[in-house]
């Protein structure tokens, strides 16, 4: 049976001649985007579909307070502290110069690219959307065509920052692949979940010749092998490097750093270090943090008076170690840094008043100071309250037992430029431990002397300038009542026996609440004050006044209702969203 009926045979032999030219290949291009074929798929027609079907989405009006409960499994790791607004490094506190590298936008000069080879595109579009895409996009484009092989190559050697994962089964010479790509390169992050040894960063020395940043993370399964000599020699060499950031350093052993242009160094997991040797003269910023083994066997006092003496521009200063004592803290003052703004010294056990009395008097322009762990009492926070009362905005006293609540209200009454405090795991019940928490026994293995502990305690908070609390983990805590306008971060996490009657939230601003490990009461009493404080005030329209002004009488429903339609007449408050982290 012919498939076909074609009345003229003319017709029907023409049909035929096209029947038979129907291997021929058409266009290499799409015929609903354009783009080349090879490779691609379209989603033209699916997301027309899609927006063509799809409702608007509609708005709950029950929900007056805006306010939300975000799902626990999006927040598995308990937060220990607080997120900084400048988008601060969690390890250190300290801001990063290359943190906010993805707002700036470069002026780019865009190459010749032939549109006939790009699929038509505009070369300025084409660049626009290849730059935009990973490492890993970017080779995939390249095998798409051969004009946007090309284009991809310049944009490799245009490319001044780079954010590369390497898989724990990459090939030999993957990065190296890469790097020599980018022979304008100046910023360089890696996350391993490979071993780092010194090929790798040979490697990275000879590809990247003019690297002015460099940071190094790995993840739980890779090991760092990098030595304190071959890191030594990558510093020197490097005469561009300005900042280093290496995380599971504990191979080093010992080290020399020899950089007239390194001006921020991070050091993490290190561990029994025999020598440390420092010439960085241009060094602001430093971070070093130890291993949490009772087996390290650093010497700190002899680390840091030659870290003072080699470096003497230092302005922001982090220690992290259970070998901090009062001799680390004498070492470090008589370096006099006449810079330091920022000093973290965080789980020294040893470090008392007597230390807080040594830092207050030779560094009085201290913008942020971290005692977390130490052993300061009430008495530490008045020394510093008295010193630093126009200079302190972040203070933090997290696993200091033997601060008690009447400490933290003098600081803050005290202290008027006071943005962040974190009081975490400070009032505690002795009766109780949290098993949640991410503290070790070591860091909790040091009872309180103050009697105070052994009662519960109330919180009575009020400052104009104080953005975020952190109360992580004070069970001893029974009653909180905070006043604080601009207080937009809450951390409640473990205060297991703070009473929902006695919390009272006056903070317009909050817009993230944690509390994680809570009673369902507590949560539902800040839900409810939350809800509260951002239901809208009474309608200004409801009442209405004769024209003599005489008499207020009230508006009958139907016109409340169409006059209520106006916006801006209708004045509300406490319109942010905020949200409430549980578990």
């Amino acid at each position: 049976m012919e498939r076909f009926h074609h009345p003229q045979s003319g017709a029907t032999t023409t049909n035929n001649s096209d029947l038979k030219r129907g291997k021929k290949r058409g266009s290499y291009n799409c015929g609903r985007c354009g783009l080349p074929k090879k490779g691609h798929v379209c989603n033209l027609t699916s997301s027309t579909t899609n927006t063509a079907t799809t409702s608007p989405p509609t708005t709950d009006s029950s929900n007056s307070a805006r306010c939300s409960t975000i799902d626990p499994s999006s927040h598995v790791h308990l937060r220990r502290a607080l997120s900084f607004d400048d988008a601060d490094d969690l390890r250190s506190g300290f801001h990063s110069d290359f943190d906010d590298i993805d707002e700036a936008e470069p002026v780019f000069d865009y190459p010749d690219i032939d549109p006939d080879s790009s699929g038509c595109l505009p070369a300025s579009c084409l660049w626009e959307i290849l730059r935009r895409l990973p490492p890993a996009g970017i080779l995939s484009a390249a095998r798409v065509c051969k004009g946007w092989r090309e284009t991809t190559k310049k944009i490799w050697r245009a490319a001044e920052v780079l954010r590369l994962r390497v898989p724990p089964k990459a090939p030999f010479g993957f990065v190296g692949s890469l790097l020599q790509k980018c022979s304008g390169l100046v910023t360089l992050s890696l996350r391993l979940e490979s071993d780092l040894d010194s090929m790798m960063l040979a490697c990275i020395a000879f590809s990247c010749p003019n690297l002015e940043a460099l940071e190094i993370t790995k993840s739980q399964s890779s090991i760092n092998r990098i030595t304190g000599g071959e890191l030594g020699r990558f510093v020197a060499d490097k005469r561009c490097l300005k900042s280093l950031k290496m995380e599971g350093c504990s191979s080093l052993g010992s080290f020399s750093l020899c950089s007239s242009s390194l001006s921020t160094l991070w050091l993490s997991d290190l561990c029994s270090l025999s020598k440390m040797a420092f010439n960085c003269p241009n060094l602001k910023e430093i971070s070093l943090e130890f291993s949490r083994h009772e087996n390290d066997r650093t010497d700190l006092v002899a680390m840091v008076d030659g870290m003072v003496r080699g470096c003497p521009r230092l302005q922001n200063v982090h220690i992290s170690s259970f070998r901090l004592s009062h001799a680390v803290v004498l070492a470090l003052t008589a370096g006099q840094l006449r810079g330091l703004r920022m000093l973290s010294l965080v789980l020294g056990a040893d470090i008392t008043d007597a230390s807080v009395a040594s830092i207050a008097s030779t560094y009085p322009n201290l913008e942020l100071l971290d005692l977390s762990g130490s052993s300061i009492s009430d008495s530490g926070i008045g020394m510093i309250c008295n010193v630093f009362p126009d200079t302190l905005s972040r203070f933090l006293l997290a696993l200091c037992p033997n601060i008690t609540s009447s400490g933290i209200q003098f600081a803050t009454a005290e202290l008027p430029l006071l943005e962040l405090m974190d009081c975490g795991m400070t009032i505690c019940d002795p009766n109780s431990r949290d098993s949640t928490s991410e503290i070790g026994d070591h860091e909790l293995s040091k009872p309180p002397n103050s009697k105070f502990h052994l009662i519960y305690q109330k919180l009575i908070i009020k400052h104009n300038h104080l953005k975020k609390l952190s109360l992580w983990g004070c069970s001893g805590l029974d009653a909180l009542y905070l006043n604080c306008p601009q207080l937009d971060d809450l951390n409640l996490n473990s205060c297991k026996n703070l009473h929902p009657e006695r919390l009272l939230l006056q903070c317009p601003s909050l817009r993230n609440v944690h509390a994680s490990d809570c009673e369902e009461l507590l949560v539902g009493a800040i839900r409810s004050q939350l809800k509260k404080a951002a239901s809208p005030e009474e309608n200004l329209l409801s009442c209405k006044r004769l024209a003599d002004g005489s008499k207020r009488i009230r508006v009958p429903p139907l016109v409340s209702s169409l006059s209520s339609d106006n916006g801006s007449k209708r004045r509300r408050v406490g319109s942010h969203h905020c949200n409430i982290h549980v578990c």
